[in-house]
């Protein structure tokens, strides 16, 4: 069997990985053993932050809720409570929306989970 030259393979695995790591500093961006580590980095943290992002928007819609509850004379949790109470089926993505873009609605939806709360 014939010897096969890794020319044209390396040279596009190489230009993939220095592609991938393009925006960095130094030599993390130009040479191969280093840009190859930043790429593998980069591809950790990446992957981690996807999954904290939902947490920090949850965290986020949460906090603009409870802000605009105590607006409205109640509090996150008495909110959520009485909403679910009442049937209403908003989930916290539309709510923070709601409370920031449209505060007689979202005093309208208070006022209902106000009512739904026990006295």
């Amino acid at each position: 069997m014939s010897r096969v030259k890794t020319g044209f393979t390396r040279r596009r695995r190489h230009k993939k990985v220095l592609k991938a790591a393009k925006g960095a500093w130094g030599g993390r961006s130009r040479l191969i053993s280093v840009a190859k580590d930043t790429v593998i980095r980069g591809g950790a943290f990446a992957w981690k932050h996807r999954r904290a992002k939902k947490r920090d928007f949850r965290r986020l819609w949460n906090a603009r809720i409870n802000a605009a509850a105590r607006i409205n004379g109640t509090n996150y949790s008495r909110l959520i409570g009485g909403l679910r109470r009442a049937g209403i089926e908003l989930n916290r993505k539309m709510l923070a929306e709601i409370a920031m873009h449209d505060p007689q609605a979202f005093a309208a939806v208070a006022e209902i989970a106000k009512q739904e709360m026990p006295a």
